[in-house]
């Protein structure tokens, strides 16, 4: 089983420091950001290579079309910025100019869901992962923590085709620090094996997942936990695997619980073998200021927030 080693780290740290380990590997690696190095962390790869860090300014549509442009000339672009620009703002851009043409485009968001805290409802993208869903042939990932994010970032460079990278500004634990961790798109990662129910998360309610696993364990009820990272292309396998095995689900996810992961599982249970689910995110609702802490307490997705919606769920 997973364990919470106690560190931790922001996984937007996670993206700048990959970034700068494949600099020195992959000459071809390129890094654009939208005047915001400092808060997506690309400035330790522009204080590295200064030569293939673009800034674009604020204006992360034409950013886009610049990174499209590398990506023709035979460059790996990594587009970096908030999520809810480079996924919101740019959003034509990343259909047109980099999905449609199914360009080796890699988007780096940061700053996602409501744990951006104090900059409030207008930063805290809720729906990119929705929106990039949406575009054919996207890959969609959500790392859980520092380890997973570094490997999501390699594995993307080595992909070839679009990718949509998720990644948090508050520090997260870190939880896949274990012998025999590996990596791959489109798999799932079974963390935690489980009779009674099944809890699929992503991103930081990985860790708040097994922290809820853990309060139930000690009711005598036995969940089962699955880290997906890779949102799309989905493990359906392993999910309706899981389902088959407890009857029951829940999705837990920083985002809106319309278009998320709850749905993509949703869409996976429907087809193959429906039980219940029960979708734990944002429910229809903007986010607000507050710190990062207090606003995941308050919309449920800490540990005990996640037990007492499936305690809920469950009579």
């Amino acid at each position: 089983m997973a364990e919470n080693t106690g560190k931790k780290i922001a996984t937007r740290e996670s993206y700048g420091n990959a970034l700068v380990a494949l600099g020195a590997e992959n000459p071809n690696v390129v890094v654009l950001d939208a005047d915001l190095a400092a808060a997506t962390k690309t400035g330790v790869f522009q204080k590295a290579y200064p030569d293939r860090h673009i800034d674009c300014g604020i204006a992360e549509s034409n950013m886009v079309g610049v990174a499209a442009g590398l990506a023709t000339a035979g460059k790996i672009p990594f587009v970096s910025s908030f999520a809810m620009f480079v996924a919101g703002r740019a959003f034509e851009q990343v259909r047109n100019s980099v999905g449609y043409p199914h360009l080796n485009v890699k988007i780096g968001a940061t700053h996602a869901g409501i744990t951006v805290g104090e900059d409030g409802a207008s930063h805290q993208c809720n729906e990119d992962i929705a929106l990039m869903r949406t575009i054919p042939g996207m890959v969609v990932m959500c790392p859980a923590d520092d380890i997973e994010a570094k490997a999501a970032v390699r594995a993307a460079a080595e992909y070839e085709g679009p990718v949509y990278m998720r990644f948090g500004r508050a520090a997260c634990p870190v939880i896949n620090d274990r012998p025999g961790y590996q990596f791959e798109i489109g798999k799932g990662t079974l963390l935690k094996e489980g009779k009674d129910l099944t809890i699929v998360a992503t991103g930081i309610c990985v860790g708040n997942a097994l922290e809820a696993a853990a309060m139930l364990e000690a009711e005598g009820i036995s969940a089962e936990v699955i880290n997906i990272c890779t949102i799309k292309p989905l493990d359906e396998e392993l999910i309706v695997q899981s389902a088959k095995k407890t009857g029951k689900v829940v999705t837990a996810e920083e985002h809106s619980v319309i278009g998320g992961l709850g749905s993509a599982v949703c869409d996976a249970l429907c087809k193959a073998y429906p039980v219940p689910v029960m979708k734990i995110g944002m429910q229809d609702v903007f986010g607000e200021s507050g710190s990062a802490a207090a606003l995941v307490e308050k919309y449920q997705l800490d540990g005990k927030g996640i037990y007492q919606q499936i305690k809920d769920f469950l009579k």
